[in-house]
């Protein structure tokens, strides 16, 4: 007879474990669950139980501290493994399959009260479970860290999002990560420089740095309203950057143009002095590009195939780290073999290539999206953010498959501002430390990051013969000059040099 005991709140059977208990085994779980020690007690005796699950949880808790996790921490753990046991009550654990695993991480995540950190910390506890209890045969080659890294939420001043505030909304909340007094104390000036970048169509990027380098600048003044100081302020706050702060020359120049934009544009004054500042001469930076080989050992370094498929398709399509990311189910066309790039820098559309060796792995992403689509929509889900035209004329596009993210979080979150509970993009970071660890498992001594992939990608481009201008069609650049620098990688600015020292 199947005998079972409560432990802490869930009902957990023998036949979960398959050992057996003894009565001294079963008090010492009383150290976890005190309040439990009476019940236990009498169960041991009333019925003579004779198994160690017991024993079990302590070697649970025991793994997990040895792991990292603190001892008041690991309770809890137990508890995420003790819910996790109860959503499979007739199923013993060495019979679990990864795709039990994978739906039920799909179920927690649908939880918006589910914060990234608590979702973060099932899945740890699940591993534990798995990779060093359990020991099961598919525990090692599971796509843990993709569930982990996956679990990010996207900021309220992410790019994705930020731009669908008001200008109030934005400067509120960037109190907290740029100067909360100085924001409090002039509201007005950044609600109308945040209105007429607006007005502009700047990206959010260029949005939130201009709002930092204003505040940095009253601030610097001594919280005086801007509107009431003279070039003389602006130049010893220039000068304060390069000379005390030793920033880059980008730095520099972005400082200017911000400060330049809010007293011309926002306050509607021409400083003559300001055109007479001499700006910092930009410095002609070549590319770090990787030859054929390197990129072979990246991708063949990559942990598991969910993060070799994006830099496969970065490298692949040149296409940027966030135009990957954000990438919708409708923008990949499989019978042409070809993604469009919506919006990308500049706010311009264009047409890049699909590899075919990525285009079974994205097929069964695909599926992936589908199945998660398919449970998002049983639940309390608002649909995917949509931009603010597109929301208004299609209402009910969010929920639509053709408009998901391709490359979808692994958790619904709430947006703070309208509750409405949505399924965001992938967190860029979660690439870029992929390829970062990828690039050092590999051994190759050059900096690899995600922009990497795409400097390799028109480099090689042109070593097979492409012309200069197709490169520029396909990687969206505004001027051809922009993409001559790759000329220079190849060492063919026009004509091919060789070294004299090679000819004696």
């Amino acid at each position: 007879m199947a005998v079972n005991s409560v432990l802490g709140g869930m009902r957990v059977s023998q036949e979960y474990v398959g050992f057996h208990i003894s009565y001294f085994e079963i008090l010492l779980v009383t150290k976890h669950n005190t309040h439990l020690g009476n019940l236990l007690e009498y169960l041991a005796k009333e019925l003579a139980m004779d198994t160690s699950i017991a024993h079990f949880w302590d070697k649970y808790i025991q793994k997990s501290i040895s792991y990292g996790v603190s001892q008041r921490v690991a309770r809890w753990y137990v508890k995420h493994v003790e819910a996790y046991i109860e959503a499979h009550k007739s199923i013993r654990l060495l019979q679990h399959t990864p795709e039990m695993l994978e739906r039920y991480l799909m179920g927690i995540g649908r939880k918006p009260r589910f914060s990234d950190w608590q979702f973060i910390q099932v899945v740890e506890a699940l591993y534990i479970l798995f990779v060093f209890m359990l020991r099961s045969e598919w525990a090692s080659r599971f796509n843990w860290d993709y569930w982990r890294q996956a679990a990010k939420e996207l900021p309220n001043s992410h790019a994705t999002q930020a731009k669908t505030q008001s200008a109030e909304d934005f400067r509120i909340a960037h109190d907290g990560r740029l100067n909360k007094d100085i924001m409090s104390l002039f509201p007005d000036v950044f609600d109308r420089l945040i209105t007429e970048i607006r007005m502009r169509q700047y990206s959010i990027r260029t949005e939130q740095a201009y709002v930092a380098w204003v505040s940095r600048f009253i601030s610097f003044c001594g919280d005086v309203h801007p509107e009431n100081l003279d070039a003389q302020y602006i130049t010893q706050f220039l000068e304060f950057l390069v000379i005390r702060k030793n920033v880059a020359i980008n730095t520099q120049n972005q400082a200017l143009n911000a400060i330049v934009f809010l007293y011309k544009q926002v306050f509607k004054r021409e400083i003559i002095e300001l055109n007479e500042y001499a700006r910092a001469k930009k410095p002609r930076r070549l590319p770090v590009v990787l030859t054929r080989l390197e990129v072979n050992r990246l991708f063949e370094s990559f942990s598991n195939d969910f993060y070799r498929m994006l830099a496969n398709l970065m490298y692949g399509s040149g296409m940027r780290l966030m135009e990957c990311v954000r990438l919708r189910v409708c923008d990949v066309d499989f019978d042409y073999a070809q993604i469009v790039v919506r919006a990308s820098k500049g706010g311009k559309d264009r047409v890049v290539p699909l590899p075919k060796k990525i285009i079974a792995p994205l097929h069964k992403q695909l599926e992936v999206v589908t199945e998660l689509h398919r449970g998002d929509l049983a639940v309390d889900y608002d649909g995917v953010y949509l931009p603010g035209a597109l929301a208004r004329k299609y209402p009910g596009a969010g929920k639509q498959l053709k408009w998901q993210y391709l490359f979808p979080a692994s958790k619904l979150s709430a947006d703070p501002r309208s509750k409405k509970i949505r399924r965001h993009h992938l967190h860029e970071s979660v690439i870029q430390k992929a390829i970062r660890a990828s690039g050092e498992k590999a051994a190759i001594h050059k900096r690899v990051t995600s922009h990497t992939l795409r400097h390799s990608f028109a480099t090689h481009l042109l070593e097979s013969g492409y012309d200069i201008r197709t490169v520029q069609e396909l990687l969206g650049h505004a001027d051809v000059s922009t993409t001559m620098i790759y000329t220079h990688v190849l060492n063919k600015p026009g004509i091919s040099v060789n070294s004299p020292l090679d000819v004696l």
